[in-house]
């Protein structure tokens, strides 16, 4: 009869014991991911300058990270929330004269559909159209951040990494099982990835947002740096991108009986707003990381679904961490090269 090892036996039952209460840990915690996810993007984004203060000019480690810290939050967050209320504000005074606007929009295509004999749009997908936006753009704009206590724990999260960032670091390199080299080639493709999106993404919504701005005030849009903000955010959404932004300020020009106006703007965006969209976004991100286009696609998708906003970020991380982690363990263990 054949016994198994001791030593087997109490690996395997130490091994279960680190799942269950894994799984158990990520369960319960679950709800903070977006906090961690979003505290380790800012420590990628920054730990280089608390590394060069605290080493080079050898500034208290506490004090540095508050520093950085109070930067992240004047430079990134603020502007963001700004925008965000912004948007919030014009979303719900658009909702609430939602009626008339949807009206005139339909007394329009009702013209054309008389003057031309065709059906365009019915009435009751006009209604689905206003019910689906009065629902689902106040989310949109609540899940950017879900709450003040996601960012303190974010930032609480933060402060620890960068006080002991080295330590960090060091002891995550101890602790994954995989040779040196790949743990290097884990730890330094995370990091670009992380740059890749959390630089590549803003930029990008940046430019259209700018190049959509010129259009609205050469075209004498109404409010264009509301449009701008709408524009920088419609961006980051997968597929449609800034043709949320742009496609209805044209249906409003047509609408008012501005036909010449709105179809510049529709050739403009096409032509112009989408088409750097589609050579810089990709080329951006492949340039700061190896970012292939449709792990970028697919992964704003998945990560939406499962982070919020910040899933923007993450979701293609996720994708391409999976690729990194096939990739390394043909490495470790394939017999052709061991």
């Amino acid at each position: 009869m054949n016994y198994i090892p001791n030593n087997t036996i109490r690996q395997v039952l130490l091994l279960l014991i680190i799942v269950v209460l894994g799984l158990i840990l990520f369960f319960q915690l679950q709800s903070f991911i977006p906090a961690f996810l979003g505290s380790y993007t800012l420590y990628v984004l920054l730990k280089k300058w608390m590394f060069i203060l605290t080493g080079r000019y050898k500034w208290r480690k506490s004090m540095t990270a508050a520093l950085l810290m109070l930067l992240s939050f004047i430079v990134i967050l603020i502007p963001i929330a700004l925008l965000v209320n912004m948007l919030g504000e014009k979303i719900n005074l658009a909702i609430q004269h939602g009626a008339a606007v949807m009206a005139t929009i339909q007394h329009y295509i009702h013209g054309i559909e008389t003057r031309y004999k065709i059906t365009l749009i019915s009435t009751r997908n006009i209604e689905q159209i206003t019910t689906i936006g009065t629902q689902t753009l106040p989310r949109i704009v609540g899940a950017t951040f879900n709450s003040i206590t996601t960012i303190a724990i974010m930032y609480f999260i933060l402060y620890f990494m960068l006080v002991e960032g080295r330590r960090m670091e060091a002891a995550l390199h101890e602790w994954i099982p995989l040779k040196d080299e790949n743990t290097l080639l884990l730890r330094r493709e995370t990091n670009n990835l992380v740059y890749s999106n959390a630089v590549g993404i803003p930029l990008i919504a940046l430019l259209q947002g700018l190049l959509g701005l010129i259009a609205y005030l050469v075209l004498g849009v109404n409010e264009p740096i509301f449009w701008f903000v709408v524009t920088c955010l419609a961006s980051m959404v997968p597929v449609v991108g800034a043709t949320l932004a742009y496609v209805p300020v044209a249906i409003l020009f047509f609408a008012s009986g501005m036909n010449l106006r709105g179809v510049i703007m529709l050739a403009y965006g096409f032509g112009i707003i989408s088409t750097i969209d589609s050579v810089f976004r990709f080329w951006l991100q492949k340039k700061i990381g190896d970012v292939h286009p449709l792990i970028t696609g697919f992964g704003v998708i998945i990560g939406l679904n499962l982070f919020g906003f910040i899933g923007l970020i993450f979701g293609p991380i996720l994708i391409s961490i999976f690729l990194l982690l096939i990739k390394i363990y043909i490495n470790e263990f394939s017999p052709g090269k061991n």
